[in-house]
């Protein structure tokens, strides 16, 4: 089973440049955005999204060279994620991430905010100066559909009743649609056909679901250390995500502890025991399973290549974070 640095190996100095890149791009104009993204720097993501854009081109490009436009594109792409966290963060009230103090906390939220939306018109800006409208096209989709599954998330807090087709477009919109565009984004760059565009795509869609859909698991089965953040706390606010939908299918109360919004001293830890004791975790699973074998079935098509490789290796490397 590889760590993530062992499969962003063939793009690691790539990534070492992109940090350094990331830091000029932001400049200093604003101190305290400058404070606010040096925060999110120093934060150690593992930068698993630029780092697929990255291998993506390289394993597209007959020497394995980057153009400047695809370093660019995968910078784009860090910026988008890490706006996204900063306003994830606000509307999740979290006061950490990864162990550090979020933006808001550290500041304010309506830094926060700021912080965020500086990174998003940053990203949109050199996005333009790509010169590519289907470029264009694909990233801006992207912030729209962080908006949008951000909402949604909202909307359907405590609502017993939302089916798995909307937790599934709601997981598309809030991390899939990055990494299924970004990667699209990366072979328009390299010139490649509509097939094998749409195949990078799916893989990039079905890749971010599984990474969804494991993290949704580990809700319920991991520590806070693994998570990052508390465990159970997507249930704990009401976000109902695979496990507690299948695990609804079985147990009508589970769906009165929800309505009621765990208002009850124990409704919380009654809810998490009737979701870990039903088969909606092997179930969960099982769907992780299905898109990590789907994403890697998308690219067999690549020419064999370190790139093409670490690729490939990145499905199972999802799936692992369950065991």
């Amino acid at each position: 089973m590889s760590t993530v640095t062992e499969l962003l190996q063939p793009v690691e100095f790539d990534l070492e440049t992109l940090v350094s890149d990331l830091r000029n791009l932001i400049g200093a104009k604003h101190p305290i955005l400058q404070a606010a993204a040096e925060h999110l720097f120093s934060a150690g993501g593992k930068r698993i999204r630029p780092g697929i854009v990255l291998l993506i081109s390289r394993a597209l490009s007959e020497q394995g060279q980057l153009s400047a436009r695809h370093r660019r594109l995968a910078e784009i792409t860090e910026l988008i994620h890490t706006a996204s966290l900063v306003h994830d963060d606000v509307v999740d009230e979290a006061s950490t991430r990864r162990g550090v103090a979020t933006v808001h906390s550290r500041f304010n939220s309506r830094v926060a905010v700021l912080a965020g939306d500086f990174l998003f018109a940053q990203a949109s800006w050199h996005l333009a100066n790509l010169d590519d409208l289907n470029v264009v096209k694909l990233l801006s989709r992207v912030i729209m559909d962080l908006a949008d599954g951000e909402v949604k998330q909202g909307l359907y807090k405590y609502d017993s009743d939302q089916t798995l087709e909307t937790y599934l477009e709601k997981s598309y919109c809030k991390t899939a649609s990055l990494i299924a565009n970004s990667s699209e984004a990366a072979g328009v760059l390299s010139g490649q056909s509509n097939n094998n565009l749409k195949s990078l795509n799916f893989f990039g869609k079905q890749l971010g679901l599984a990474f969804q859909v494991v993290d949704d698991i580990l809700d319920f089965t991991g520590s806070d250390l693994q998570l990052g953040k508390p465990a159970a706390s997507d249930l704990a606010s009401g976000y109902l995500t695979a496990p507690a939908l299948f695990a609804l299918e079985d147990s009508p109360h589970l769906a009165g502890l929800i309505e009621r919004e765990f208002s009850n001293n124990g409704d919380l830890d009654n809810a998490m025991d009737i979701v870990r004791n039903s088969n909606a975790i092997p179930r969960t699973r099982k769907l992780a399973e299905t898109f990590a074998r789907e994403a890697a079935e998308a690219i067999k098509w690549l020419p064999e290549s370190p790139s093409k490789k670490a690729l490939l290796g990145l499905p199972d490397f999802v799936l692992g974070r369950l065991y």
